[in-house]
């Protein structure tokens, strides 16, 4: 097992991208061309990285170079570390000391996403050195990349406990449903009642705390039902629903729905929403770049909709042109929690 040993690894980013090129290609002569090294020096490289780590990476054959099971985790291991190598270098190279640097942001699936790409556009309008890097997963997922530093910002969906971070509430939340074929039985009701789900053949999230709010909702715990498949993400659920398994509840706005497609989405009854809550460490020193860009997410909500369980960021970490915007940020936005529709905040970079 990996570090069975609880020493220090000292290695060198390089042998990382060795590494990698290596589990890219399956092959360590197509990656030693890509790498424009010797074979027999990147070969040298990854035995003493496997002797440094004291376990196998990779399985070698005539055909082909495979990860093992140590070589699967410590290649997810690798790319978190060139993540965030590449993202420090990223924020030292502006010319000036000009705002420069990577955002990572992830977390779930939800069209009210838009409202963070806006405050993205407009960072990026001021100051374009900036950039930004997406994942999509769900809360533990996220959470787990956002602790080991991947991840600057996660994006939490509720039901969802954020007690350790700090948080801003967005004005916005998604309203849980059903998505199913437009020739379901269930397709001519315009709301769909726990009853209605009672012995349906159901598609449901993973998580753990979504599985308590749908059993609270129906009156029942929702997993005696007919759980056809679990899933973190809608994409492979929707598939599924296509092929007419089952029922997926899940939000609304993020499988395709339109009027030529096979899918159509009904709301809940009793109706069940969901509150949006953007997270960052408590600890955690923030880049200029990310502190720029939550002051100017901050400024696109208006100050009486907000309900941030800690507004404190470092102001050590916080540029004069952030500090300038966040002094702006009870400038009144146009996002709010009925509407989609927003015009430019008063931000200025």
């Amino acid at each position: 097992m990996l570090y069975k040993h609880d020493k220090m690894l000292l290695m060198e980013l390089r042998v990382l991208r060795y590494f990698l090129a290596v589990a890219k290609e399956g092959s360590v002569s197509r990656a030693a061309t890509a790498l424009h090294v010797t074979q027999p020096t990147l070969s040298r490289q990854i035995m003493n990285l496997e002797d440094e780590l004291g376990t196998q990476l990779f399985r070698r054959s005539t055909r082909a170079t495979t990860l093992t099971e140590d070589g699967v985790y410590f290649r997810r291991r690798a790319e978190e570390i060139m993540a965030l190598a590449d993202a420090t270098a990223h924020e030292f190279r502006g010319e000036d000391n000009e705002l420069a640097g990577t955002i990572a942001v992830g977390g779930a699936e939800t069209p009210c996403f838009s409202l963070l790409a806006k405050a993205a556009k407009y960072v990026r309008e001021n100051h374009p050195g900036v950039n930004f890097r997406l994942y999509s997963g769900n809360a533990n997922d996220a959470a787990e990349r956002m602790e080991s530093g991947v991840l600057d910002f996660a994006l939490f969906i509720d039901p969802v406990d954020v007690s350790r971070y700090e948080t801003l509430m967005l004005p916005l939340k998604d309203t849980w449903g059903v998505l199913m074929r437009k020739d379901s039985p269930l397709a001519e009701h315009a709301r769909i009642t726990p009853a209605m789900l009672h012995g349906k053949p159901l598609l449901l999230s993973s998580q753990s705390q979504v599985e308590a709010l749908l059993s609270n909702w129906m009156g029942s715990d929702i997993t005696r039902q007919t759980i056809v498949a679990c899933g973190n993400l809608l994409y492979h659920l929707a598939l599924m629903v296509q092929q007419n398994l089952g029922y997926a509840v899940t939000l609304d706005g993020i499988a395709p729905t339109g009027p030529r497609g096979p899918l159509l989405f009904r709301p809940l009854s009793p109706k069940l929403e969901a509150s949006l809550h953007l997270a960052w460490l408590k600890s955690r020193p923030m880049s200029r770049a990310a502190a720029e860009w939550l002051a100017c997410l901050k400024s696109m909500i208006p100050h009486g909709a907000r309900n941030e369980k800690s507004s404190r960021i470092a102001q050590n970490s916080i540029p004069r042109k952030t500090t300038d915007s966040a002094a702006r940020e009870n400038v009144p936005g146009t996002t709010t929690a009925t509407s989609h529709r927003r015009h430019a905040p008063r931000y200025k970079g």
